[in-house]
């Protein structure tokens, strides 16, 4: 059985970061069983707060590679 988790890990490695990040979402949600409805509400509002306070002006963009760059560089 590892070897067929190792096949699998070796696999998912190659799809791209969104593809992958699609994947741990579904795969974690198979192990909670069922959706927490209100959490996910929250954070569909969270998102269209955020997405209204760019488009409004009130936020700037930045490149997400700047962003994740700087994320990674806290936890080092």
């Amino acid at each position: 059985m590892l070897s067929n988790v190792q096949e699998i890990e070796e696999k998912a490695l190659k799809l791209s970061s969104p593809e992958r990040a699609l994947l741990a979402e579904h795969l974690i949600s198979s192990l909670e069983g069922r959706e927490d409805a209100e959490a996910e509400r929250l954070w569909i509002e969270e998102a269209e707060r955020r997405y209204r306070e760019y488009k409004e002006g009130k936020v700037k963009a930045r490149p997400a590679d700047q962003v994740f760059k700087e994320a990674f560089s806290k936890l080092a």
